[in-house]
C-alpha cells in the first residue's frame, strides 16, 4: 500500500510540474498586446523549445479581475478552455529542428514527451494602440522568467516615459502549483 501511495504521489506531482504549470498573462494596459508566447526545456541544453505558431492578441483591459485574462493551463486545454486558443504550435527539438503540431498532438498533451520537458519561459511582444492604428513606439520587450537559464534574465521592463511596464515572474501556489505570470502595465 505504501508504494502504492508512493508512486501516486510521485505521478500526480508530476503531472502538477509537467510543463511549468499554468500560464496567465494580464493586460491592465490601455494598449493591445501582440507576440507570442514561449516554453523550454530549462536544463539539458534548453530544448525542446515551444512557442506560439501565431500571434497571441489580447485585448487593453484584460485580466483575471474581469475574466478576460489569457490563462493557458497546458497547451492542448488550452483550446478548448482559453479566450484565446491556439490551434498550433511550433516546437523546436533542436536549433535546426522546427515543426508545427496542432494543439491536441501526443507530444503537447499533458503527460506528453514535449509537455514534461518544457516550462513557461518567455515572451516577445509589442503593444498596439487601437486608438490611432498604429504600435506604440516603446512599449515592446523580449522578456524571460529570472528562473530561465537559457534566454537571459530580463523579468521586468520599463518603457523609457515610465508608463508603461511589463513583468514576467513564476510562483508557486500553497497546493503546489506552478503559475506563471506575465502582468502588462
Amino acid at each position: 500500500m505504501k508504494k502504492l501511495l508512493t508512486i501516486l504521489g510521485i505521478t500526480l506531482a508530476s503531472m502538477a510540474y509537467s510543463q511549468g504549470g499554468t500560464l496567465i498573462v494580464n493586460n491592465y494596459s490601455a494598449y493591445e498586446y501582440r507576440g507570442a508566447l514561449i516554453a523550454n526545456n530549462f536544463s539539458g541544453g534548453c530544448y525542446p523549445v515551444i512557442g506560439t505558431n501565431d500571434p497571441v492578441i489580447i485585448p487593453p483591459d484584460s485580466h483575471i479581475g474581469n475574466g478576460n485574462a489569457l490563462i493557458y493551463t497546458n497547451y492542448r486545454d488550452q483550446f478548448g478552455t482559453s479566450l484565446y486558443p491556439m490551434l498550433n504550435w511550433t516546437v523546436s527539438i533542436a536549433a535546426n529542428s522546427s515543426n508545427v503540431r496542432p494543439w491536441n498532438h501526443g507530444s503537447l498533451v499533458p503527460g506528453g514527451v514535449i509537455s514534461n520537458n518544457t516550462k513557461w519561459s518567455g515572451t516577445k511582444f509589442e503593444m498596439y494602440d487601437l486608438a490611432t492604428s498604429s504600435y506604440v513606439t516603446d512599449f515592446h520587450a523580449n522578456m524571460t522568467v529570472a528562473a530561465n537559464p537559457c534566454n537571459g534574465v530580463m523579468d521586468y521592463f520599463v518603457t523609457p516615459s515610465g508608463a508603461n511596464s511589463a513583468e514576467m515572474f513564476v510562483i508557486t501556489t500553497s497546493t503546489g502549483l506552478v503559475e506563471t505570470y506575465l502582468q502588462l502595465y
